[in-house]
């Protein structure tokens, strides 16, 4: 075979591609590959197979260490459910002293704000454990402050003389405030003082799970319910945190600054007797019942006085 004819018999194979060695002879396919295919094709097949190189064999990789891997998408995690719909099972009555206890004193050494700093004393709640309704107020006064008891100056007589009215005693309740720390000069609890101290109210209200929540003033309202706005436009509605009915109601101080307004008080008050009254099966009414010809007068006594809302 001369040069011409080895040198064209070469670039047949190349455009056609060699599949068989057979013996002695050559097979090629019946239909030839493109000639870039035919090359990549042949060269794939000559490489030599090795077996995969275990990492610590690996002279690229550090001894010892395991090799990268592609990293993960974590999930999102659960949403929690609202705090106004979220409802727990209730402790058994002798559990909840206890755990009231041991919450008040750890509570004792809270330092997560500043009015921390400022205390004399850290206001827990007092009360019963198992009481039938938690009242709910603001923060510590002065008095207050001094005594380690919500409700013990002049708004808190006032409230006595209320829940009095409607043969309630505070042995048979539970008074707790949204913040425990007083607020210098008796001034409003500023948000973040709230978002500290509202986890260990809806602790104590977890615990004592009462059959109604009665909110004196704006911030208990917004505190437990959400809502803002004249209170006077709250009132007689029964929103609900974590599926116990709430009174939205003035704080005592108000009717100490505004005796005029004292029929209000005894609307709220008719209504939380009257809850307390129903069956645990029974809806709670929604409007405010009438004072059923009563004198309001001979039930609270109110005195005029200029005071801040002091829990």
């Amino acid at each position: 075979m001369n040069i011409a004819d080895l040198t064209a018999t070469l670039e047949y194979w190349l455009t056609a591609g060699v599949d068989v060695l057979s013996g002695e002879r050559l097979q090629f396919p019946q239909h030839p590959k493109p000639y870039q295919e035919s090359i990549t094709s042949a060269t794939s097949r000559s490489r030599p197979s090795h077996p995969p190189v275990h990492p610590s064999h690996d002279p690229d990789h550090p001894e010892g260490k395991t090799p990268l891997t592609p990293p993960t998408t974590p999930r999102p995690p659960a949403k929690p459910a609202p705090l106004a719909t979220l409802v727990t099972k209730a402790l058994p009555p002798e559990e909840r002293a206890i755990k009231l206890a041991a919450m008040a004193q750890s509570l004792a050494q809270c330092t997560q704000c500043n009015l921390a700093h400022m205390r004399t004393n850290m206001v827990f709640g007092v009360g019963s454990a198992v009481a039938p309704v938690v009242f709910v107020g603001e923060g510590p006064g002065a008095e207050e402050d001094l005594r380690a008891q919500p409700f013990v100056g002049d708004a808190g007589k006032l409230l006595d003389k209320m829940i009095h009215a409607i043969q309630l005693q505070r042995k048979h309740i539970y008074i707790a405030n949204v913040v425990k720390c007083r607020p210098p000069a008796n001034r409003n609890p500023l948000p973040p003082e709230i978002e500290q101290c509202q986890p260990f109210l809806f602790e104590q209200l977890e615990t004592i799970r009462p059959k109604v929540i009665f909110a004196l003033g704006k911030f208990a309202i917004a505190c437990l319910t959400g809502l803002s706005g004249p209170i006077e436009t709250i009132r007689g509605q029964t929103p609900l945190w974590r599926g116990i009915p709430v009174i939205p109601s003035y704080h005592p101080a108000f009717y100490l600054r505004t005796p005029s307004r004292k029929k209000a008080a005894w609307e709220d008050l008719l209504r939380l007797k009257a809850m307390l009254a129903e069956p645990e099966s029974t809806p709670s009414s929604t409007s405010p019942p009438k004072p059923n010809g009563e004198n309001e007068n001979d039930r609270v006594d109110f005195q005029s006085s200029n005071h801040h809302e002091d829990g």
